[in-house]
């Protein structure tokens, strides 16, 4: 195989995980190491605010001495108990990232869980950190963009934002995990929508739990 096609290969395998300051990054923890198992090249976004989060929901703290950037594959593959390779992390205003221009040639992208602020900045195309511009790229190249909101009650704003998102071709798969599988742990309930998630980014899935099965 030729340089050029084996590049279109690895490429085609590679994806962005932007995860912000909702609740719920256990299930964005899942998606990274169910991705890790299947041998994807992950681009991994962190908000300011989802520090917060991994701390105070799944004790994991990211030393304040040490940029996200370095710090974040190893910690990942840690607590995970996967290998770190394949996982790039950026800091927020490393405009020189492959997530930060078409060109780089990624196809995918998940936000979770999406925050109602990044929502409504990836919206009305803010571009103010790494995460929006991310988001924005997929957008504009009308590329395969995920959002998986976490918030409850919802305004009018949220919804319309959603809808507007939807319009412009974002899936909006809110976290909202179903029952009909008879869950029992909360790590069933973590694991349905990780598999939602991962159904519609065709990534291969044989542990999802099928209606009818």
């Amino acid at each position: 195989m030729n340089q050029t096609a084996t590049n279109k290969t690895e490429q085609s395998e590679s994806l962005i995980v932007a995860v912000t300051g909702a609740s719920g990054v256990a299930y964005a923890l899942r998606l990274i190491q169910r991705l890790a198992e299947a041998g994807m090249e992950q681009h991994i976004l962190l908000s300011d605010a989802a520090r917060v989060v991994l701390k105070q929901e799944v004790d994991l703290t990211l030393p304040d001495h040490t940029p996200v950037a370095q710090a974040l594959p190893e910690l990942l593959a840690q607590h995970l108990r996967i290998g770190a390779e394949g996982m790039h992390c950026y800091a927020l205003n490393d405009w020189f990232s492959p997530a930060a221009s078409g060109s780089a040639g990624i196809k995918k992208m998940v936000v979770l869980p999406c925050s109602m602020g990044t929502l409504a900045r990836i919206a009305c195309g803010a571009s103010d950190n790494l995460i929006e511009r991310a988001a924005d790229v997929m957008l504009k190249e009308r590329r395969q963009l995920i959002i998986a909101p976490r918030e409850t009650p919802l305004s009018g704003i949220h919804l319309e934002n959603m809808l507007k998102l939807s319009q412009l071709g974002a899936h909006i798969i809110p976290l909202m995990p179903g029952f009909y599988h008879r869950p029992e742990t909360v790590e069933d309930l973590i694991d349905f929508m990780v598999d939602r998630v991962l159904d519609h980014l065709d990534v291969t899935n044989p542990e999802a739990q099928r209606w009818g099965e």
